[in-house]
C-alpha cells in the first residue's frame, strides 16, 4: 500500500469521526428545541428533519469508516440502510 493509500484511509476515519461529531451536536440541537412544548407543538415536522439529519450524517460517516477498513466501494453502498441515500449513491458511482 502507498503512502498515498495510507493518507486516503486516514482521512476516510477522520471525517467519518468529524461526522459523527456534528450527528452529536445536531442530536444535542435538536433535544433542546423539542423539550420547548411550543416549538414541538409548533414546529413537529421541522423538528422532524433534525432526525433525518442524524440518519444521514451516521449513514455517511459508516459508510467512510467501511471503505477505511477495506470495505470495496460497492459492498459499502449496499451496507447504507437509507434507501434514499442508497441510490444517490449508486447513481454517483453510475455517473463515475
Amino acid at each position: 500500500m502507498s503512502k498515498i493509500d495510507d493518507l486516503a484511509i486516514t482521512l476516510c476515519s477522520a471525517v467519518a469521526q468529524e461526522i459523527r461529531d456534528v450527528r452529536t451536536l445536531i442530536e444535542s440541537l435538536a433535544e433542546v428545541l423539542a423539550s420547548d412544548e411550543y416549538l414541538a407543538c409548533t414546529y413537529t415536522e421541522q423538528l422532524q428533519t433534525f432526525d433525518l439529519l442524524v440518519q444521514r450524517s451516521q449513514e455517511a460517516a459508516d459508510l467512510l469508516e467501511c471503505v477505511a477498513n477495506g470495505t470495496s466501494t460497492l459492498e459499502a453502498v449496499e451496507r447504507v440502510r437509507l434507501n434514499l441515500v442508497q441510490d444517490r449513491l449508486r447513481v454517483a458511482l453510475g455517473a463515475a
